[in-house]
């Protein structure tokens, strides 16, 4: 049995993973509020009789928790979150989780994302201000006032993504489990203006996407040279 073949394989499985998370980084490099995706291998060790042999698993996923910088927009319906916290908004796959806080007000005093679907409080319900008041004020734990009265709250929450975590659109998350709310947290708010960019490095993922391309090249070098010594063995038997 030729264990060096499927040991290229696995490896090449693996690297080929770790190359799609390394492009889906390098593309979301200017995604607002975005999370870079990283990979976690291990060896699988096989008994082949009196010997063992190392196989590279496939691998699973898990979300950085590095946070992006700040940049200020100096607009008042754009918020980042400061801590560790995310925003809640209602979609057709139900409450996703994201550090995009570009939200706006519609007519009807709605506060929605740019894809239009609805923000939501620690309670779970849409945000609805009084569009005939303008723009909020909003404190740091995210109360939002209007006209000096409160009105809102930004709702913040916490919750673990796992491994292979799912994504939904550029920076939001489907959370596993019902999110909880974060209250009472001094470490936890927004920042009113701001926005969160994403948290990717591109010049480290560049970095990465070679040295992971030539470790692919090494490992089809190996399953050539396999083959080939497999081919002239069977040659030799032959003859």
């Amino acid at each position: 049995m030729q264990s060096g073949l499927y040991v290229a394989i696995s490896a090449q499985i693996a690297l080929q993973k770790r190359l799609d998370t390394i492009a889906d980084n390098v593309a979301n490099a200017n995604t607002v509020g975005f999370r870079s995706t990283e990979v976690k291998f291990e060896d699988v060790v096989a008994s082949l009789g009196d010997r063992k042999v190392a196989f590279v698993s496939p691998g699973t996923t898990y979300l950085s928790g590095k946070a992006g910088g700040y940049t200020q927009t100096g607009n008042p319906l754009d918020f980042a979150v400061r801590g560790d916290a995310w925003f809640g908004i209602q979609t057709p796959a139900g409450t996703v989780m994201t550090r995009d806080g570009r939200f706006t007000m519609l007519d009807t005093g709605d506060v929605v994302t740019l894809e239009g679907y609805p923000v939501l409080d620690a309670g779970g319900a849409a945000i609805q201000l009084n569009p005939q008041e303008g723009a909020p004020e909003a404190a740091a734990d995210g109360m939002l006032r209007q006209n000096g009265q409160a009105v809102a709250a930004i709702g913040l929450f916490a919750f673990t993504p796992g491994e292979n975590f799912v994504r939904f659109g550029n920076s939001g998350l489907i959370p596993p489990t019902p999110p909880e709310p974060v209250v009472d947290q001094p470490d936890v708010g927004v920042v009113q203006g701001f926005v969160e960019q994403s948290n990717v490095n591109p010049v480290l993922e560049m970095t990465q996407l070679i040295m992971v391309q030539r470790s692919f090249e090494n490992a089809s070098a190996l399953i050539r040279a396999g083959d080939q010594t497999l081919g002239e063995a069977v040659k030799a038997l032959g003859t």
